[in-house]
């Protein structure tokens, strides 16, 4: 009985439209297994490979369609990355160094199947990270360590500009550069506190005695006027001048006299004031 039911099944399979759903949904299931279609999301690349050779062509974001079994897509990121490096070297005065740099970088676009094909995915460890270091020894050893501080922003200027022509022949793009810190010995350290200080205070004593230069100008000067009104006056003293002062003063004191004659003991006359001059006139 199961048998029968079984052959007849079969039979209505292949006279009806089964056969056909069947075939479809295999096809279907075959097509979903090969996945033949990629997509590239925002920021990134497709490189194509063909029985593991890499074309020419590089795809874009979006979707798009790859041969089963022949073709391979392999996702590059193309975004902008951020590696941060810390490098040993030495100055020109032979100083150690410490430096803590950071770079923010991206794979060209349009060369991406060319950083793959030469690089690999690992281009930070195999490219990116031996470049700055070679870079930073480089530049370093141009500068004294003083000079390091002091023009920071050249000894920056001139990292970037030498990394970035390096990193370019490997189809890299730099984006941005700067150096995070400099770390000295302890001995350099406290050398250039020392000389700090020590600049700061010939300045102070500078300016005190710019100070202590003008106060003196200021009382040469306030001296020199004085005299010279000193002067002045005495040029126009004149016995005319000296008269007129002591009729001034005679008239002052006849002025606060009370009209009582001093009392006088002795032989001595009694005073008044101006008498004499009066007779002289």
């Amino acid at each position: 009985m199961y048998d029968v039911d079984l052959d007849a099944l079969k039979r209505r399979m292949n006279r009806g439209p089964w056969k056909k759903i069947i075939i479809y949904g295999g096809i279907l299931v075959l097509i979903l297994l090969l996945k033949p279609w990629v997509q590239i999301g925002a920021g990134e690349r497709g490189i194509v490979l063909n029985f593991g050779a890499v074309q020419k062509n590089v795809l874009g974001e979006g979707m798009h369609f790859r041969v089963p079994i022949m073709q391979e897509v392999v996702i590059m990121d193309v975004k902008i990355h951020k590696a941060v490096t810390d490098a040993a070297s030495a100055s020109s005065d032979l100083q150690d160094v410490a430096l803590s740099v950071a770079l923010n970088y991206h794979i060209i676009p349009g060369k991406a199947n060319v950083v793959y094909q030469r690089i690999g995915v690992e281009f930070k460890e195999r490219i990116i990270d031996p470049a700055i270091q070679e870079v930073v020894k480089a530049i370093t050893a141009r500068y004294t360590a003083e000079e390091l501080i002091t023009k920071r922003p050249a000894v920056s200027t001139a990292m970037r500009e030498t990394l970035s022509e390096r990193l370019l022949q490997s189809n890299i793009s730099v984006d941005a550069f700067s150096i995070v810190s400099f770390n000295f010995s302890k001995i350099f350290t406290e050398a250039i506190e020392a000389k700090q200080t020590a600049e700061q205070n010939a300045l102070k004593a500078k300016r005190d005695l710019d100070r202590i230069k003008v106060e003196a100008e200021q009382t040469i000067a306030a001296a020199q006027a004085q005299a010279e009104a000193l002067r002045l006056q005495k040029m126009n003293i004149s016995p005319d001048l000296i008269e007129l002062r002591r009729i001034e003063a005679n008239l002052k004191a006849i002025e606060k006299w009370n009209g009582i004659l001093p009392n006088v003991t002795g032989s001595g006359a009694i005073p008044f004031i101006g008498v004499g001059d009066a007779a002289k006139r």
